[in-house]
């Protein structure tokens, strides 16, 4: 595994964990063209069709604690 693939691999996991202090972290540690991108996957994720229902829930929770934090 490439160290890409490990930074993105426990980022992703960090952020749809449903672990608020979590995502929050991993959030926060993100640049913020980065955390541009999570959040529009996240929104994808939360509001488009083909997605499993469990990454639905994270992708929702996800941004519901990014909402609370002043994310975006």
């Amino acid at each position: 595994m490439t160290h890409l693939d490990a930074f993105l691999e426990r980022t992703w996991d960090g952020i749809l964990s449903r672990d608020t202090q979590r995502v929050s972290s991993v959030f926060n540690q993100l640049t913020k063209e980065n955390q541009n991108v999570v959040v529009n996957h996240l929104h994808k994720m939360a509001e488009e069709e083909g997605w499993h229902p469990e990454q639905v829930k994270s992708a929702r929770f996800a941004l519901e604690v990014l909402e609370d934090i002043g994310g975006k």
